[in-house]
């Protein structure tokens, strides 16, 4: 099975952060040589980053530096980029076109006066950020101001906690968690509050309206949510991601040189993964069940009074939830990371396999991503009393129901 490109995150990192300590220490002995005073406290300082205790500390917040970077710059940026692409093809017009070709100091731009519409338009996704930041954070006369302060910061701090357990290959993972897959859906389960407390502190009636209805359909959501998986766990046996997929990378049917692999999907989950998979589109909050927001009926619900990067980061961590909701859809029914490894070269003596876990990872990701997209934009949205009854009224019995499932199956002998 396919072979991860980053074999272990602190390994790499720790060699990095190494690597920088040794650049500031000659840094260092270079200013203590010009100035003799401080030759001695400097060479004391270089001593000190080079311990192993302060070494592995500044790794472990490379690891977290690296993943953010890694979550946030890139793929959040891709997926929003993706979208705007696949909904302006879906309705017939065009997407976003700003890109590096626009740039004014970009040598083959001859209008240097206006944008191009050449290329592909990734850096629009930078140009609207930067737009959000030069924007005024206004605070309403009436607003608990500490509280509306804070919740943009409590929904980006939650969702960035996802990405501290949740791994993109066998190696590359900030932590590996026996009960990784419970945080990460404790992590979930934190941004409802944050959404609660901006409706709340905005004291604007739509807001507190969006927050309410928020609350209440997340949380008929995360019941049937946690309903599946623990049917999951009956045929598993296990909340820890990398055993997820490693035992999903058995082979269930050989059919000659193809084999279909083990994924969950494929035997008694098949009812937990429509109920997860329904599930997991309402805590994205998109539509059909986006109606916290409901801006045809609340004006942006929550998020009404919400101004310059406070609304970009809400909006924008939007996408990194449907990110992390795909990663854990992929990790509990779809064999995660795992895939075929066609051919494997060595850069010296070190492996560098073709089509590595963490590119069929993110071919998963992205394949559900442009699912949700499509579903988004091709469906229409439904009421709030629809949300709940199809949360507590259909949902949970199919999530009751696939808990039978699996608990037949295991007593039948059916073990992932």
């Amino acid at each position: 099975m396919s072979a991860p490109l980053v074999p272990s995150l602190f390994g790499s990192c720790y060699i990095l952060t190494g690597a920088i300590i040794w650049i500031v220490d000659k840094i260092l002995y270079a200013i203590g040589y010009v100035i003799p005073p401080l030759n001695g406290p400097l060479a004391a300082l270089g001593g000190w980053l080079a311990s192993p205790a302060v070494l592995t500390f500044l790794t472990w917040f490379v690891m977290v530096l690296v993943m953010v970077i890694w979550a946030v710059l890139l793929n959040l940026l891709t997926m929003m980029w993706v979208e705007r692409k696949v909904y302006s093809r879906l309705q017939d017009r065009y997407g976003i076109m700003i890109s590096i070709w626009s740039l004014p100091l970009w040598p083959f731009n001859r209008r240097k006066d206006k944008a191009t519409h050449r290329g592909w338009g990734f850096l629009q996704n930078v140009a609207d950020g930067m737009k959000l930041l030069q924007k005024e954070n206004i605070v309403p006369a009436a607003a608990d101001s500490m509280m509306f302060s804070v919740a943009p910061a409590w929904i980006a701090g939650t969702t960035l906690m996802v990405f501290a357990a949740l791994p993109w290959s066998s190696g590359l993972s900030v932590a590996n968690l026996d009960l990784g897959v419970l945080f990460i859906l404790a992590a979930f389960s934190l941004a409802p509050l944050g959404i609660l407390i901006a409706g709340w502190s905005s004291n604007n009636t739509s807001t507190l309206v969006g927050g309410m209805r928020s609350a209440a359909m997340l949380m008929a959501y995360e019941i049937p949510l946690i309903l599946a998986v623990i049917a999951l766990v009956f045929t598993t046996g296990s909340l820890d991601p990398q055993t997820l997929v490693l035992q999903q990378e058995q082979t269930l049917v050989a059919l000659g040189p193809v084999s279909i692999p083990r994924w969950n999907l494929f035997g008694p989950q098949v009812i937990g993964f429509i109920v997860f998979m329904v599930a997991i589109v309402a805590e994205m909050e998109r539509i059909p069940f986006d109606l916290p927001e409901a801006d045809a009926e609340l004006v942006e619900g929550w998020t009404t009074e919400l101004t310059g990067m406070r609304f970009g980061l809400v909006f924008g961590f939007k996408w990194l939830r449907m990110i992390a909701g795909a990663a854990l859809l992929s990790i509990l029914y779809l064999g995660g990371w795992s895939g075929p490894v066609f051919y494997t070269f060595y850069l010296g003596s070190v492996p560098i396999p073709i089509i590595p876990a963490e590119a069929w990872f993110m071919l998963r990701i992205y394949l559900l991503g442009i699912f949700f997209v499509l579903l988004s934009w091709a469906v229409p949205r439904v009421r709030i009393d629809q949300i709940l009854n199809i949360g507590w009224k259909r949902l949970i019995p199919l999530a009751l129901l696939a808990i039978l499932v699996a608990a037949a199956a295991r007593v039948f002998g059916y073990v992932g």
